[in-house]
């Protein structure tokens, strides 16, 4: 591995990329070798700090496994190196033939986590469409996107990170800050320091809930109960912004009429929160308000009524007074840099974008397509075939639900090219594997929308042989004929001062602010000034746009399955998603000092269903869904850990892929997304067996 850094020795200031929250580290460099990985002092995200997965950068930049060279699979499922050229040219010269043979949507691109969002996730875009196709996929059809359009349909925007620190009140639900967001923990102790209050929503007894002042344990799936109970008792007491209300929103009637028979004591019968609990939730909201944060994290996404759940309590901190709070819901205001994708230039040459008729939300407002359908188009169940795919960081074998089918769905494929690190279980299956760069090899403008404060990243080192994402996208468009309209800038730098270039910032200026350049002051109530961007310019409490699409105007709740029709073959539910400290989905698990602290997956469970099943800590037990089965260490918990009736499984593994157990078909209406945190399964012991 022969790498060149862009200093022989010294201290390189960039963000890191071992996870989002992209906290900024200084990269040690001393004679061509990068040497140790320490936090920034001057960045207002992380302060002075950092996390191990921060630290151990450098473990994956030169892990012996990493990939740095194309390869290529044989007909008997082994791999040869081949040279750069000669993939691009073969790569290319098949998506062109099943571009003649099937159309160009017959092709797809897939943005994976692995490399990162923004900036990674238009070059895709560009490319994609540049060759003509509609079909853009990525990790966020399961993460991310539930949120996103449980906000954007009320509000139309999505502020992920208010100022914690500002709030009286701070809600969290399904998230776990100290391993998926460090820098929250921080904002949250600074609140507490003032006096705020906490509350903690998780079937999971997280460190978070240790400090909460209520916590509180649903069954997985009915959050969407506990915020219309909410709702109701702020109606009733008339305890919400009413000026609000009657200036900024439309629906009102229709959600006060809806949420009358969400009682306390109906709340606890479906969500099996204690109405006193309810009670005293409300009243801090009515206390603290206007200052309060909810938060809800991916664990709400993940069911059958997931957005719905996420409108619901979009209402609830705008009926508290959180719309233009720096603790709530203010709305960023964007730099105002150039777009990389071309959605209104470029139409794609074939309509048809996959799963765009199934949920048309997802697409009309993300414009992006369904993972989920994209299997079945790949196994010949679609309107068309889909015969390409080229995979960017992305471990779909692993991290999509009813992986036994994604298998099959990707085996069907003429041509699969995967852009990786290290082979994974999807990198084996591909036709060709290019080897993909690590943040520390790019450079890339990155914001924190709350703080309006851009970044620039970086370029630390360059591996020989290794080009960056840009880079092959740039080539491959290059070789596909469109290149030079499309792809015009050499390298990243050049894209990011066209990207600049109307906002007066130049790549210079901003590589004299590692700490971050606010590039305009917050208007926390910029709403008043200006209609919101949602179709009637109003909050939308209720939404004539779903409801023209057949879809319930008003965010109603509904049950979740194993509730209303328990199965007694599967009398367990089990949630899965629930990060490890060291792990990130499916990656770092290769980091040997990562995987001393967890060295194989666990089914954690309550103790008095151990018990019932006969099960002590570290048995092997065999997990049963209607779609497949795992084998796998059970990890007896203490009794307030974990619901009983509840279990959970990590979702990243490779050797213990959880989604064998995930269905694929049973998905949010709205977002499309699976039912991944609340599938019924059945659990047995496996006895040792006696020699």
């Amino acid at each position: 591995m022969k790498v060149e850094t862009v200093v022989p020795s010294g201290v390189v200031p960039t963000l890191c990329r071992m996870c989002e929250t992209r906290c900024a580290i200084n990269v040690h460099i001393k004679n061509q070798v990068l040497t140790d990985i320490t936090p920034f002092e001057g960045h207002p995200i992380n302060r002075g700090k950092i996390c191990p997965r921060g630290g151990a950068a450098l473990d994956l930049f030169y892990h012996m496994d990493r990939i740095l060279t194309p390869l290529k699979r044989l007909d008997n499922g082994s791999f040869k190196e081949i040279p750069y050229e000669q993939a691009l040219d073969e790569i290319s010269a098949k998506m062109t033939s099943l571009k003649k043979r099937f159309g160009a949507r017959s092709v797809g691109a897939w943005k994976g986590e692995g490399l990162g969002f923004h900036q990674q996730e238009a070059y895709v875009r560009r490319f994609i469409h540049g060759f003509g196709s509609p079909n853009y996929f990525s990790n966020d059809s399961a993460c991310y996107n539930g949120r996103y359009l449980g906000n954007h349909l009320v509000c139309g925007f999505w502020n992920a990170f208010p100022e914690f620190e500002r709030a009286k009140l701070i809600i969290l639900l399904g998230t776990n800050p100290p391993i998926c967001h460090p820098p929250f923990m921080r904002e949250f102790a600074d609140a507490r320091s003032q006096g705020a209050k906490l509350v903690m929503i998780d079937p999971r007894l997280n460190p978070v809930a240790c400090y909460a002042d209520i916590f509180a344990q649903p069954y997985p799936g009915t959050d969407g109960a506990l915020a219309w109970g909410l709702i109701r008792y702020l109606i009733k007491t008339n305890n919400y912004d009413s000026d609000l209300v009657d200036r900024y929103a439309i629906g009102f009637d229709k959600i006060a009429a809806y949420a009358e028979k969400f009682t306390p004591e109906y709340v606890q019968q479906q969500s099996g929160i204690y109405g006193y609990v309810v009670e005293e939730i409300a009243q801090l909201i009515i206390k603290n308000r206007p200052d309060i944060s909810i938060y809800p994290g991916a664990g709400l996404e993940h069911h059958e009524n997931g957005v719905n759940s996420i409108r619901a309590l979009t209402i609830l901190s705008c009926l508290s007074g959180a719309l233009g709070q720096p603790s709530g819901m203010f709305r960023p205001e964007p730099l105002g840099i150039r777009d990389l994708i071309p959605f209104d230039d470029l139409p794609p040459d074939d309509p048809g974008p996959i799963g765009a008729d199934k949920f048309p939300v997802l697409y009309d407002i993300r414009r992006e397509c369904h993972t989920m359908t994209a299997m079945d188009y790949m196994l010949g169940k679609g309107e068309y075939p889909l015969k390409g795919m080229i995979l960017a960081a992305a471990n779909p074998a692993v991290s999509n639900p009813n992986t036994r089918k994604v298998a099959k769905a990707l085996a069907s494929l003429d041509l699969l090219v995967v852009n990786d690190f290290f082979m994974t279980r999807t990198a084996r299956m591909a036709h060709y594997i290019l080897p993909a760069a690590t943040f520390l090899e790019r450079e890339e403008l990155h914001f924190y929308p709350t703080q309006q404060r851009v970044n620039i990243t970086r370029k630390v080192a360059r591996v020989e042989g290794i080009r960056n994402e840009y880079l092959i996208w740039y080539d491959l468009a290059q070789h596909l004929g469109f290149g030079e309209n499309l792809f015009p800038w050499k390298e990243d730098t050049e894209v990011n001062r066209w990207l600049l270039e109307p906002t007066g910032l130049t790549v210079d200026k901003l590589r004299q602010y590692p700490q971050g350049y606010v590039y305009k002051p917050i208007d926390y109530q910029k709403f008043l000034s200006g209609q919101l961007p949602t179709p009637s310019g109003k909050l939308e409490f209720a939404s004539p746009y779903l409801q023209r699409l057949g879809l319930s105007e008003v965010p109603e709740y509904h049950p979740p399955a194993y509730r209303q029709e328990p199965d007694a073959n599967y009398p367990f539910v089990m949630t899965t998603g629930a990060r490890k400290s060291l792990l990130y989905h499916s990656r770092h698990q290769n980091i040997q000092r990562f995987r001393d602290v967890h060295p194989d997956a666990e089914m954690e469970i309550n103790p008095a269903d151990a018990a019932d099943l006969g099960i002590a800590d570290g048995d092997k037990v065999r997990v049963v869904s209607r779609v497949g089965e795992l084998v796998i260490r059970a990890a007896v918990k203490h009794a307030a850990e974990l619901r009983q009736g509840v279990v959970e499984i990590y979702h990243g593994w490779e050797d213990w892929p959880v989604n064998v157990l995930t269905p694929d078909d049973i998905n949010d209406p709205i977002s499309g997304f699976p039912l991944l945190k609340a599938v019924p399964v059945g659990i047995e012991k496996i006895e040792d067996s006696v020699t």
